[in-house]
C-alpha cells in the first residue's frame, strides 16, 4: 500500500508542475526519502533546507556543478551554473516559498527546451520519521533531439544530485 501512495504522491508533484508549463511534453521526477527524528521534524527539516535548499546551494551538493553565481536583472533572480566539464546553464527563479522553489532554464547546452522544474522538501505523508526531497521538471526535447535523449539527461541529473544528498546526509534509505 505504501508503494501505491508513493506513486500517487509522485504523480501529484509532476501534475502540479505540468499544469504550470502547458507547452512541455515530457515530465521527469525523482524523490529521495531522508530519515529524521519525528520529535524534531521542524528543526531537522529547517536544517536540511538550509543546507540543500538555497537557490545557489546546488553547487555544494550536485556533483556536476563547479560553481553557482546568483544575479539580478530588475526584479528577476537568476543563477548561472558552471559545470565541471565547462558547460554553463542559466536559470531564472520563478517562485520561491517555504521549502520549495520553481525555476526555468533560459540558456543551456542540455538537450531540452521549455524546461521548468521545482525542487521541494516536504514531510512524508505516510512516515512521520521521513522527509522527501522531490525534484521534478517538464520540458520538450531540444530541436534535433529525441524524447529519450532529453528524458535520460534530466533523469541522470536528478539522480546524481539526489544520490549525493543521500550520501551527504548519511541516509541509508533508497529513493524512488
Amino acid at each position: 500500500m505504501r508503494t501505491v501512495w508513493k506513486a500517487l504522491a509522485s504523480v501529484a508533484v509532476l501534475t502540479a508542475v505540468v499544469t504550470v508549463a502547458h507547452a512541455a511534453s515530457l515530465a521527469v521526477g525523482k524523490k529521495l526519502e531522508v530519515n529524521v527524528d519525528p520529535k524534531k521534524m521542524d528543526a531537522e527539516k529547517q536544517a536540511l533546507w538550509k543546507t540543500f535548499g538555497g537557490w545557489c546551494a546546488i553547487s555544494e551538493w550536485h556533483p556536476a556543478i563547479a560553481k553557482c553565481e546568483e544575479s539580478k536583472d530588475g526584479a528577476d533572480t537568476y543563477r548561472t551554473l558552471t559545470l565541471k566539464d565547462g558547460g554553463v546553464i542559466k536559470e531564472k527563479l520563478l517562485e520561491q516559498v517555504d521549502y520549495r522553489y520553481r525555476y526555468a532554464i533560459t540558456e543551456s547546452p542540455l538537450p531540452v527546451k521549455n524546461y521548468e522544474a521545482q525542487f521541494t522538501l516536504t514531510p512524508d505523508d505516510d512516515d512521520e520519521d521521513e522527509v522527501n526531497f522531490a525534484w521534478s521538471a517538464v520540458f520538450d526535447p531540444a530541436d534535433g533531439k529525441t524524447d529519450k535523449e532529453a528524458r535520460d539527461v534530466i533523469t541522470g541529473i536528478f539522480k546524481a544530485g539526489l544520490d549525493n544528498i543521500k550520501k551527504l546526509t548519511g541516509d541509508k534509505k533508497d529513493g524512488d
